[in-house]
């Protein structure tokens, strides 16, 4: 099959993957969620899908947002302990202190949903996320595809230690293991921003202008380095990838600006959080993690997720 094909077949069957379980409607009870930061439009997507969802459920959300500092983050989960909320959705702000809301909420037997980031030492009742290494895995082979296994690769990190961060740098590994041509040149954190990627893919292209490739772990810092490649002018071609399917990334990818990206289920995961979070309140057993399919999206797929982002 090919890789045009197996895209558009990845995309089909993604859309079976979507549904998640229906909790029963629950009245007086409140859901703490705490995210990382909504400047960024990944965490405020799973804002709106965990809102809808609470919202249809007839449950009281409170959101709290860390604006990027994990003792902040701290600070306001002790905060939700004390208004008595029933169970806690919590995405780490990072990997410093991640562990310390989960612990503060046990010991106060408030039941926890980790989404998108786990703290190893101290993880969650249920983990959701989407599957990051078998994501970047594919990003991965894509790129050995119409590479033909030869480049120079340069990646702008996420933030290091963070569970997305992890899963996509083993992925990627894994993809290149046997392809000894696919030569990592530099990578830096960009920490999953804009702005970072495109100043670091400038330094990046000065010192190695014979880069192939730009692997973004998310889109913001992919979208970032095709701005970088623009103004650099450069006189061959650059595959560029990020992840994530944010909507602007997608319509980048259809229109060309990017050259792939993986599209997460962001709008079931955030349901799935709200559902998993009343079935703990019920004492409803949970699998450990819950991980969701990521579909390689590129030009030829693209629009599917623009018209009905899963």
């Amino acid at each position: 099959m090919t890789l045009r094909n197996r895209i558009l077949a990845a995309t089909a069957a993604f859309g079976l993957t979507m549904a998640a379980p229906v909790a029963q409607a629950q009245e007086d009870l409140t859901i703490g969620l705490a995210l990382p930061s909504l400047t960024l439009d990944f965490f405020d997507q799973i804002r709106g899908a965990v809102t809808e969802r609470a919202e249809e459920l007839g449950v009281e959300l409170i959101i709290v947002d860390a604006n990027g500092d994990s003792a902040r983050q701290v600070n306001q989960v002790q905060d939700l302990i004390s208004r008595d909320i029933d169970a806690l959705i919590y995405v780490p702000a990072g990997a410093t202190a991640a562990a310390v809301p989960v612990r503060a909420a046990k010991r106060a037997e408030i039941p926890v949903v980790t989404l998108d980031r786990n703290p190893p030492n101290a993880p969650g009742d249920t983990f959701i996320a989407s599957d990051s290494v078998a994501g970047a895995r594919g990003i991965g082979e894509y790129l050995v595809e119409v590479t033909g296994g030869e480049a120079k690769v340069a990646i702008l990190q996420g933030q290091i230690g963070t569970t997305p961060e992890v899963a996509r740098d083993k992925g990627l590994m894994e993809a290149f293991a046997n392809h000894p041509g696919m030569e990592i040149v530099a990578q830096q954190p960009a920490n999953w921003l804009q702005d970072e990627g495109f100043n670091i893919a400038q330094d990046m292209l000065q010192a190695h202008p014979d880069i192939t490739v730009f692997v973004g772990r998310s889109d913001a810092p992919a979208m970032g380095a095709a701005q970088a490649i623009r103004v650099a002018n450069v006189d061959h071609k650059i595959w560029v990838v990020g992840f994530d399917g944010l909507p602007v990334a997608l319509e980048a990818v259809r229109d060309g600006s990017l050259d792939a990206t993986a599209t997460q289920q962001t709008v079931a995961m955030g349901r799935l959080a709200l559902d998993s979070a009343l079935d703990l309140i019920e004492g409803k057993e949970l699998p450990a993690e819950q991980l969701m399919d990521v579909t390689l999206t590129t030009a030829d797929n693209a629009q599917a997720f623009i018209d009905n982002h899963p």
